[in-house]
């Protein structure tokens, strides 16, 4: 497989059970790790500064595990990426493989203590195959040795919700059907291996609140993007919340929709982590894009609520407040991040507030009752669609806070390359594309977007520390080029080998397939300046960017013989903060995990990893020593080095 092929993919993630020690007892800092993204607000800040600045520059690794899951047997190995981040609950570190394989393990050895194995079918052909991670949940109504008192909830490949016991790995036989609810019913299923999910479930008191993730651009009639609730004790369905309306809803054209677009149209799905507001009884979904992602001309209008932040009330699914960050989306632009639960200063207020970072690279920042922004939205003029029976959206909106990507066009003065010739290939490819900046769409001579789908900040989501009002994000910026083929040229195209680096989709009921592909020189770089990736803080007291800095080095990219050079590399995964003003994160394509100055950004450390470090790390404190945890198994859309590890950095010990 060619780099450039490597890069377009981006967008595209049993032992016998042994019952649990008894917990050993944890700092309060327990509650950072007990969800995923600490909290239930996605934070990803933990209170812990045993490692700081001063000595971040000694830790070691303290403890390696193996899960043993390297996709023997698996249709989609090539796919497979290590992106979860464990959580840390009663006492055990719980993690998953992107084989849905839930584990258990002694947060201060590494020791594995059980694993349940769904065995999802391995011959399917899996969209993604990937898991994030999993959720806990304790049942206030049984004495807490009893079965299933603690309960780790996964969403799987296979469209399931399972349930197992905490302390033993078990299936919990209540919940459901023997532990497990089929998510395939009510939705539309079209295809099972097109419908999964990647994400951990939301936790609202005894619910469970899943989305979906949906295999883009085979069609406009795909499956529906439902969000569903779940009583967390019998799996029975609570609520569901669908973001297309159904044809009978009396608010469809305030919705951007007509009668006969609603019932075909599919996804919108929210495939990313959602937040939980207990206190105010709200969950945060972030929405992607109706289908297909490129062509919307049987979805005229804004397609609401595709591309939203969407506050339900959680106890009901109720619609409490929305806000469409792309209108009638035409370049895959989901909401990957989850939405950041945070209180920000402003204006010598303390506003509790919602931060949604976008693949554009924008920051929205929102009221968290109410939904009104706190910095100004505006809505600016788009380029128009040349595509017959498109009709784009005319504006788009763009936020007062920082873009942490350029939304410039790319022009042939832009054209980067090692050689003159490389510069000069890039430029006429550059030339024959359809470039005029932000929000270009799709069109029959090829556009270049920039950022492209995968690009800006994506589900590794975001890192706050409230003590400096900063915000931290990982950002890609590679572009891509996206192509409408007409329907009666598309076989032939697709069956050409002329596009050997690029990816085809159908795009079924409508009058254009689509091909897409990196822009990429012939010595398979990006036609574009470096950096490819960054690491970003954002002042939101100044409203500013305070730091970018280049995130990771073209080393195992590259030959051995070839000196590596750090010029920011495409990367999958987020950031995490400590009070020990540290921010740790792998994501990018060298096998690092790095420690960085939340004051300044200067990379303080680095870590080798036995493989890519494609997931968002973590960090606890156990008998007195802090341990920074990360899975390091790779990522089959950038390639990188593949393994089934989960590695722990600590101080020395004394």
């Amino acid at each position: 497989m060619s780099h450039a092929r490597r890069i377009a993919l981006l967008a595209l993630r049993p032992l016998p059970p042994r019952a649990a020690p008894p917990p050993r007892r944890l700092v309060d800092a327990d509650a950072d790790g007990r969800f995923y993204g600490a909290y239930g607000g996605g934070s990803r800040y933990a209170d812990l500064k045993q490692i700081d600045r001063r000595n971040v520059d000694q830790l070691q690794i303290a403890w390696t595990y193996r899960s043993g899951e390297l996709g023997a047997g698996f249709a989609r190995a090539d796919k497979l990426s290590f992106e979860a981040t464990p959580i840390l609950a009663n006492g055990s570190l719980y993690l998953s493989t992107p084989t849905n394989i839930v584990i258990a393990l002694d947060p201060a050895t590494g020791r594995e203590r059980w694993r349940y194995d769904p065995k999802i079918p391995r011959d399917l052909h899996y969209s993604e195959a990937t898991s994030r991670g999993v959720s806990w949940w304790v049942d206030t109504q049984l004495e807490s040795t009893a079965p299933c008192a603690t309960r780790i909830f996964i969403g799987t490949l296979d469209a399931r919700l399972i349930a197992v016991d905490g302390a033993s790995g078990r299936p919990c036989a209540g919940f459901g059907v023997d532990g497990v609810v089929d998510l395939g019913a009510g939705v539309r299923l079209v295809e099972r291996g097109d419908y999964l999910v990647t994400s951990p479930p939301a936790i609202y008191r005894d619910l469970v609140i899943t989305g979906s993730a949906i295999g883009d651009n085979r069609g406009v009639e795909l499956e529906r993007g439902v969000v569903r609730a779940f009583d967390a004790r019998t799996g029975a369905l609570r609520w569901s919340w669908d973001p297309i309306p159904i044809a009978e809803a009396n608010d469809l054209a305030t919705r951007g929709w007509t009668a006969s677009a609603a019932q075909r149209t599919g996804a919108a799905n929210a495939w990313s982590i959602f937040s939980v507001d207990a206190g105010r009884d709200l969950v945060f979904i972030p929405t992607g894009s109706a289908s297909p992602d490129f062509f919307g001309g049987e979805r005229a209008g804004d397609n609401r609520y595709a591309n939203s932040l969407v506050a339900l009330r959680a106890s009901t699914g109720q619609l409490v407040w929305h806000r469409q960050l792309v209108h009638h989306d035409l370049w895959d632009y989901d909401l990957a991040a989850q939405p950041l639960l945070v209180d920000i200063e402003r204006e010598g207020k303390s506003i509790a507030a919602v931060i949604q970072a976008t693949k554009t690279g924008m920051l929205f920042v929102f009221d968290r009752e109410t939904g009104e922004p706190v910095f100004e939205i505006v809505e600016r003029a788009v380029p128009a669609s040349d595509v017959p029976g498109e009709a784009a959206s005319p504006t788009q909106p763009f936020p007062a806070t920082p873009a942490l990507v350029s939304h410039a066009a790319v022009t042939p003065q832009d054209a980067w390359g090692l050689t003159f010739y490389d510069r000069g290939r890039c430029r006429e490819l550059i030339e024959n594309h359809r470039s005029e900046g932000i929000f270009t769409p799709p069109s029959l001579r090829g556009t270049i977007m920039s950022p492209g789908y995968a690009g800006g900040v994506n589900w590794g989501s975001l890192a706050f520390d409230s003590e400096r009002q900063l915000v931290l994000a990982a950002v890609i910026n590679v572009p891509m080029v996206v192509t409408l083929v007409p329907r009666d040229d598309f076989d032939t195209a697709r069956k050409s080998g002329q596009w050997p680096d690029s990816e085809f989709a159908r795009q079924a009921g409508t009058a254009y397939g689509m091909r897409r592909e990196a822009l990429m020189s012939p010595l398979g770089l990006p036609c574009t300046p470096p950096p490819w990736g960054t690491l970003a803080a954002v002042d939101l007291r100044r409203n500013t960017i305070r730091w970018q800095v280049m995130l990771g080095s073209t080393r195992d990219k590259t030959p051995w013989f070839v000196p590596s050079a750090t010029l920011g590399m495409p990367n999958m995964g987020g950031p995490i903060a400590t009070a020990g003003g540290l921010a740790f994160i792998g994501a990018a394509t060298d096998n690092y995990l790095r420690a960085f100055d939340l004051e300044t950004g200067q990379e303080l450390w680095k870590g080798r990893l036995p493989a890519g470090g494609q997931a968002t790390p973590m960090t606890y404190e156990m008998n007195g020593r802090q341990f920074v945890v990360i899975a390091a198994g790779g990522h089959g859309g950038l390639d990188t080095t593949r393994g089934d590890y989960v590695v722990a950095f600590a101080l020395p010990q004394k």
